[in-house]
């Protein structure tokens, strides 16, 4: 028989306001520091980053964005979730470009990533981390 695996879970839901995406950067630290992960600590914080700046680029006037952590088997999973219309898009950015290196950074931080439609408005963007101890 397999031994049973402990899951974590938080979440938390963030108004827009301009420090919405360092309060989300902030609850993704103090989550891996309550769950005791500190392997690829920067790594989340970062994709935390992006992915709440996109969040609340896309979010409608008064609408948020949620910010969701699990850890199983040594595998975390971030979702970020908003109400905003349209899929975000992977750049490959030049040197000279001013932005689009959100999803960029993402992808090549990540070990998975994705979009995924919600039940109603919006949609969640994802990003998996294996192997975090």
């Amino acid at each position: 028989m397999r031994p049973t695996t402990m899951r974590r879970h938080r979440e938390e839901l963030f108004n827009r306001h301009p420090t919405a995406v360092r309060r989300a950067r902030d609850f993704a630290a103090a989550t891996l520091c309550l769950w005791q992960v500190a392997d690829r600590a920067d790594d989340v914080r970062l994709c935390v980053s992006e992915l709440a700046t996109n969040a609340l680029r896309a979010a409608p006037a008064g609408r948020g964005f949620l910010v969701r952590l699990d850890l199983a088997d040594h595998r975390l999973r971030v979702e970020v979730h908003d109400s905003g219309d349209g899929q975000p898009r992977l750049h490959n950015p030049t040197d000279t470009d001013d932005g689009g290196r959100g999803l960029f950074l993402v992808s090549q931080l990540a070990d998975d990533w994705g979009v995924t439609a919600r039940n109603g408005p919006g949609k969640l963007v994802w990003t998996e981390f294996k192997r975090v101890f």
